[in-house]
C-alpha cells in the first residue's frame, strides 16, 4: 500500500516508522521538513499525571509504556554522542498550596483507579526530592511513570528510522487532492503530483487548513504555547515538577491567555519553564505577557529562580480539539484519507500510541487500544458521515 503521511513532526514520524514496519510504501511530506514546527517547539512531557480517567488516559498509559522500548532502540541506533532522545524516567511532582490540597487527592484518587503510580509524599520525602522547592507547598503527589525527552532529536530519530526501513522523505506543500468514486487517488503537491493509496493527515494545529484542501475539514485549530529557558546551572529541580492548575489548564476550552507551572531540568543544564494556553490563530506575536506570568509562578514554585537568567523564550502552536481528545482514524466523508491530529500539548506522550492506531485503521494492524473515542465521525469536530 501507498501511503503519504503528510506532517514530519513527532506523530508523524512515528506514524511512517509504524507503517513502514508493517510493510507499508512510505512517503513522510512536510513542507519545512522533519521537526519543522510543533515538534521543535515544546518541552518533550510524556505524562500520565495530567490525565483524568478516560480514553485519553488510556492511550497516555499505553503509550507511556511504548516509549521506553521505542526510546531504548532509537538511542541503541545512535553511534557514538549523546542519547538520540535524550529520554529520562526522571517522574513527575504535582503540587498544590494551600487550599488545594483536596482537589489534588480527589484526582490522584482516581487517577489509581485506572491504574496510574500517584504515591503522595510526606514533608520529609518531599525535602529530599525537591529540595529547593518552595516551603509553601503543602501537598505533592509523586507520579513515577512521567518521563521526559528531547522532542526535536527524537522527532528526527524517528524519521532516520522509518527512512532506513524504506520511507522517502519529501520536502514540499500539499496543495490539494485528486479522488474518484468516493475515495482519494492522488495528492497535487509543489513537487508535483503522488499517486497515493491512503493519506495520514498529520499536521498538527494545520490539520483543519490540510483537511479543507484534501475535501474534507476537521475543526483543529492552533493554541499558542510559551517556554522560557534558562541558562546553564547546577541541577537544583530533579522532577517534572507542577503547580496542579496544569490540570485545569489543560481541559479548559477558554480561549483567552492562561498560565501555569510546569519547572523541569534538562541533561544539558538548562531549567525549561511553562507553561501558556491561548487561542490566537496563528498570531507569531506573543508579547511579555505569557512571559512576565509564567515566570511569576514559577518564582512562586521554586524560589531560586527569582535570581536566574533566561536564556531565552520560544512559543509553539498546539493542535487544539473542541473536546480535548485526538482525532486519529478514517475520515467518514472521504475513503482512503485517516487522520493523526488534535493531541495539543500531549503529542509527544502520545505518538507511540497514536501510530499503533494508525496503522491499524490504514493497514488493519492488531491493536489493544479502543479507536472509537478518536475516530474522525464523531460529533463537535466539523465532521459529518
Amino acid at each position: 500500500m501507498r501511503v503519504a503521511v503528510i506532517g514530519a513532526g513527532i506523530v508523524g514520524a512515528a506514524c511512517a516508522l509504524d507503517l513502514v514496519e508493517h510493510g507499508a510504501e512510505v512517503v513522510l511530506v512536510d513542507r519545512v521538513g522533519v521537526a519543522g514546527e510543533t515538534s521543535s517547539r515544546c518541552e518533550g512531557n510524556l505524562l500520565v499525571s495530567d490525565k483524568a480517567p478516560g480514553p485519553e488516559a488510556e492511550l497516555a498509559i499505553h503509550s507511556n509504556a511504548r516509549w521506553r522500548a521505542l526510546a531504548e532502540r532509537l538511542d541503541a541506533g545512535r553511534a557514538g554522542g549523546r542519547p538520540a532522545t535524550e529520554f529520562e524516567a526522571k517522574g513527575g511532582v504535582v503540587v498544590a498550596f494551600p487550599g488545594g490540597e483536596q482537589a489534588l487527592r480527589r484526582f490522584a484518587e482516581t487517577q489509581r483507579g485506572i491504574g496510574i503510580q500517584a504515591e503522595e509524599l510526606d514533608a520529609s520525602a518531599l525535602l529530599a526530592a525537591e529540595p529547593h522547592l518552595s516551603p509553601e507547598v503543602s501537598l505533592a503527589i509523586h507520579y513515577p511513570e512521567d518521563a521526559q525527552l528531547q522532542p526535536s532529536n527524537t522527532t528526527q530519530s524517528l524519521a532516520d528510522a522509518a527512512v532506513r526501513g524504506g520511507a522517502r522523505l519529501l520536502e514540499a506543500e500539499v496543495t490539494g487532492a485528486r479522488a474518484s468514486g468516493g475515495r482519494i487517488r492522488a495528492l497535487e503537491t509543489t513537487a508535483g503530483p503522488l499517486e497515493v493509496d491512503a493519506v495520514v493527515n498529520c499536521a498538527g494545529p494545520w490539520a483543519g487548513e490540510l483537511g479543507r484542501r484534501l475535501g474534507a475539514p476537521i475543526d483543529i485549530r492552533p493554541r499558542r504555547g510559551v517556554i522560557l529557558v534558562t541558562t546553564p546551572m547546577p541541577q537544583r529541580v530533579f522532577h517534572k515538577v507542577y503547580d496542579a492548575d496544569y490540570v485545569g489548564a489543560v481541559g479548559s476550552g477558554d480561549a483567552a491567555l492562561q498560565t501555569s507551572t510546569v519547572v523541569e531540568s534538562t541533561p544539558g543544564g538548562t531549567v525549561l519553564i511553562g507553561s501558556s494556553r491561548e487561542r490566537v490563530g496563528f498570531d507569531d506575536r506573543p508579547g511579555v505577557d505569557p512571559v512576565r506570568a509564567i515566570a511569576a509562578k514559577a518564582t512562586r514554585l521554586f524560589p531560586f529562580l527569582e535570581d536566574t537568567m533566561l536564556l531565552r523564550s520560544y512559543f509553539g502552536f498546539r493542535p487544539y480539539a473542541p473536546d480535548h481528545l485526538p482525532v486519529i482514524g478514517e475520515d467518514p466523508r472521504l475513503a482512503g484519507l485517516f487522520h493523526a491530529t488534535g493531541h495539543e500539548g500531549a503529542g509527544i506522550g502520545l505518538a507511540p500510541a497514536t501510530a499503533e492506531l494508525v496503522s491499524h485503521a490504514v493497514l488493519g494492524t492488531p491493536t489493544s487500544l479502543d479507536p472509537a473515542p478518536f475516530r474522525p465521525g464523531r460529533p463537535g469536530i466539523g465532521v459529518a458521515a
